[in-house]
């Protein structure tokens, strides 16, 4: 195990930055910029993987299936903020995208020493979060070897779920359990080892595609607009107004009016505003078109 880290990219010494702890506070910040201009690049050369994976997981929740994010420390925690992002920003089941970490949840805010190396945890999750081939299991570690995240796809790989890696490494364990894995290699961190740094970053930009692009392909969006937003405090309930307003050219009053009627739900708002369909024909219309809302509005334009 111990030869397997030592030939990591993410385990290297970075050349760049070997004097980082003798520069200015001005060009500390400069190096770690500097570095973490090429991560974007290093993601960029993984979209035909990434697409491949939004697919799977595009079919999985069409059907009723769910996705799983594991993963251990800092990647783990970037799992579950992007499974808890998903409800308020598109209007999801809590149950549709999860987020574990090794550890549990206090694993969120204090380290838990060798959880990640629990190999039988990884698999007893599986099993405890009730997983089914319906569902999609993404594993996410820097190494690509917790093996916690290995016992977790090879677990879900008997319970027939679709398996996806998402590492920072080439020729990863992981890989070997995946039917795609995402390897994006942003090269050795500016601190050795320190894969918060980089290899977080791109894990990060990688989750954002996945659930926003799966969710776009769901209906969720409406040209760039996120329409099944849960207006749930003031905040959202004023973006909530502006959306209504922007896609529909209403008044911010007018606005308000039709997301009282429609109980705070922007895209019935929308959808009843533009077809002039009371709200339960609105409803309607949405659940036949399994809630896009344009498809919704073309629906009764042909009827017109």
């Amino acid at each position: 195990m111990e030869n397997y880290f030592a030939g990591l990219t993410t385990e290297e010494v970075n050349l760049e930055t070997m004097e980082i702890d003798e520069c200015s506070t001005d060009q500390m910040l400069r190096i770690i910029n500097q570095q973490d201009m090429l991560v974007p690049a290093a993601v960029k050369n993984e979209i035909p993987n990434i697409s491949i994976a939004v697919d799977i997981i595009y079919n999985s929740l069409k059907d009723g299936g769910k996705l799983f994010y594991i993963g251990a420390g800092t990647s783990g925690r970037l799992g579950v903020l992007d499974a808890s992002e998903c409800p308020p920003t598109f209007g999801t089941d809590p149950e549709m995208v999860q987020g574990h970490i090794a550890g549990g949840d206090i694993a969120l805010r204090t380290a838990v020493e060798g959880c990640e190396d629990d190999f039988d945890g990884g698999a007893k999750l599986v099993r405890e979060c009730g997983i089914t081939a319906k569902d999609v299991v993404a594993g996410i570690t820097a190494s690509g070897s917790a093996p916690f995240v290995l016992g977790a796809l090879e677990e879900a790989r008997i319970c027939g779920a679709a398996t996806i890696g998402i590492v920072n490494n080439y020729n990863t364990k992981v890989e070997e359990k995946c039917d795609i894995c995402i390897a994006v290699v942003v090269g050795p961190e500016v601190i050795t080892g320190s894969t918060r740094l980089k290899s977080g970053t791109a894990q990060k930009l990688v989750l954002n595609m996945l659930t926003t692009t799966a969710m776009i392909k769901l209906g969720k969006v409406y040209g760039n607009m996120m329409v099944d937003l849960k207006a749930t405090n003031k905040k959202l309930l004023d973006r909530a107004k502006r959306i209504v307003s922007t896609v529909t050219g209403v008044t911010d009053e007018t606005a308000a009016g039709y997301l009282d009627m429609a109980q705070m739900n922007a895209k019935l708002a929308i959808m009843m505003i533009e077809t002039g369909l009371n709200r339960r024909e609105a409803e309607e219309l949405l659940e036949k078109n399994n809630g896009r809302l344009k498809e919704a509005i073309r629906d009764v334009a042909k009827k017109v």
